[in-house]
């Protein structure tokens, strides 16, 4: 039987293998925003309604867009929903997109007076906004610590062994109780720039992970 200890040093050894493999593959989205915008709460959860089921490369593009025309909910408010959507028109979903970020900024304004809440409590009360966007917000705008369960890291947490879980929810709760806080805000950053890369770092990792992750390549 595997103690706490065993599991903890498991898990953040396989973190560290995976940091240093991945060292200089591109960042991804969310760490981009930060160093190009800073820790701007509202840019940071835009970036996020932007990222639901696109790809990094493409999301970047057009937050940098989105971004050179309006930075503020009122912003974001004022603009016609129509001119909203030609913006963003080149992402997937825009416009379901364009009008989740007008509500969510009217929804700011009306019940947080324009600022990003920094509770999941309150984050999770804003409409669109579910568990691993209140996470990512947590912990790249206010340095709280928190896991950002995306596919990239339900999937490879499961396939490395570090947990076996069924959903994200269950993941978030199982990588908590493994790994230390000074890891769980990193960790979302270390296992997608992993998936976004695995054929390119696949050869980097040592013997045990790459049979865990060959189905991956």
């Amino acid at each position: 039987m595997r103690n706490k200890e065993q599991d903890d040093h498991s898990a953040k050894q396989a973190i560290d293998i995976i940091r240093a493999a991945t060292a200089d593959m591109p960042d991804p989205l969310s760490v981009k925003i930060v160093q190009e915008y800073g820790k701007d709460p509202f840019l940071i959860l835009v970036s996020c309604l932007l990222s639901l089921r696109a790809k990094d490369a493409k999301t970047i593009v057009v937050a940098r867009k989105l971004f050179s025309i309006a930075r503020t909910t009122e912003q974001f408010v004022k603009m016609p929903l129509a001119d909203l959507e030609k913006i963003i028109y080149s992402i997937g979903f825009y416009k379901n997109k364009a009008r989740t970020i007008k509500e969510v900024s009217a929804q700011l304004i009306k019940e947080f007076g324009s600022k990003v809440p920094h509770t999941k409590e309150d984050l999770l009360q804003i409409n669109g906004v579910g568990q691993k966007t209140a996470n990512l917000v947590l912990s790249s705008a206010f340095d709280v610590p928190a896991i950002c369960v995306d596919v990239h890291v339900h999937r490879l947490s499961n396939l490395l062994g570090l947990v076996h879980t069924k959903t994200p929810e269950e993941t978030e709760v199982a990588l908590e109780k493994i790994l230390p806080k000074s890891y769980w805000a990193s960790t979302n950053e270390v296992l997608v720039k992993l998936g976004q890369n695995i054929k390119k770092v696949f050869s980097r990792l040592p013997a045990w992970m790459q049979e865990k992750l060959a189905s991956l390549v």
